[in-house]
């Protein structure tokens, strides 16, 4: 079952603000940012649909990047990117917190400094490509995961999807999601059993 409210208003999706004082007519411009999306769950791995869209986007033309914090795989990493479609970037961690269990994270602090690092190198990365402008959607796979680990800050994310650059969608996907972030989204979809 999928639940999913939108704000009617956003500070960031105002495209033209018509303000009447007296006789004049001033019309002032606000620059489109695109849409916060956030999809939820109680449970990891419910997004597939998310990697489908972001595939068809891809094939009609979009620029897509997706970023997937917490998985990863063989030669993954920022040098390692995989390109689909022409149009569709898709990022990995070189060390994720997904190619271990939990217990061997923790019992090996070298372990846990490279998935550390190598998190911290891919959200440097996205960081980037909000500032940049050259993509039309960007799928943030399982941030609130680094945020709840620690990996990544709240108010990092909060700062940088306040500045960012981009003029299409911005998708936030995870399952505990900080209240300050609900309140930036102006789509939230939660995903149920």
């Amino acid at each position: 079952m999928v639940i999913s409210s939108s704000h009617i208003y956003s500070k960031t999706n105002s495209d033209v603000l018509n303000i009447n004082t007296g006789n004049k007519n001033n019309v002032k411009r606000f620059t489109q940012n695109g849409q916060i999306q956030i999809y939820q769950s109680s449970y990891r791995g419910s997004y597939p649909s998310i990697i489908r869209d972001s595939l068809r986007n891809a094939a009609l033309g979009r620029k897509v990047l997706l970023i997937q914090f917490m998985k990863g795989g063989v030669k993954q990493g920022v040098e390692n990117a995989v390109k689909l479609c022409g149009n569709l970037t898709w990022l990995r961690s070189s060390n994720s917190f997904d190619q271990y269990n939990s217990e061997e994270i923790e019992n090996n602090k070298n372990l846990k400094k490279y998935i550390h690092e190598s998190t911290v190198e891919l959200w440097n990365f996205c960081k980037k490509e909000l500032q940049s402008g050259k993509n039309d959607q960007v799928i943030l796979d399982e941030i609130f995961l680094a945020i709840e680990m620690k990996i990544i800050e709240k108010d990092d994310l909060i700062s940088t999807l306040e500045n960012r650059f981009i003029s299409g969608d911005v998708i936030l996907t995870g399952t505990d999601i900080p209240k300050d972030l609900l309140l930036m989204a102006n789509q939230i979809t939660e995903l149920r059993s």
